[in-house]
């Protein structure tokens, strides 16, 4: 399963999804449901306006990037908790 926004670059009547796979389309306007889309931006920081000569650059400044904010718990929190989220998850 895979579980996706209803954005328009991830719905085309042209999609052939592959048997065994199932796409769920989260509700319109419900970013609090998969609460990980507000945590592009905090991945973005470490590669923004930057050239990597390859792919593996590139992989190797994320992976720092996220080790680094692994160190920072309330960072991510502020990004993704919301009002109603227990306090214990």
């Amino acid at each position: 399963m895979l579980v996706l926004d209803q954005a328009g670059w991830h719905i085309s009547p042209k999609l052939r999804v592959p048997e065994g796979k199932h796409l769920e389309f989260l509700p319109p306007r419900s970013p609090e449901l998969q609460p990980a889309e507000r945590l592009w931006p905090l991945s973005n920081e470490g590669v923004a306006n930057r050239h990597f000569e390859g792919i593996d650059d590139l992989e190797e400044t994320l992976v720092e990037h996220c080790v680094a904010l692994r160190e920072q718990p309330e960072i991510i929190r502020s990004y993704t908790r919301y009002h109603w989220w227990p306090e214990d998850a």
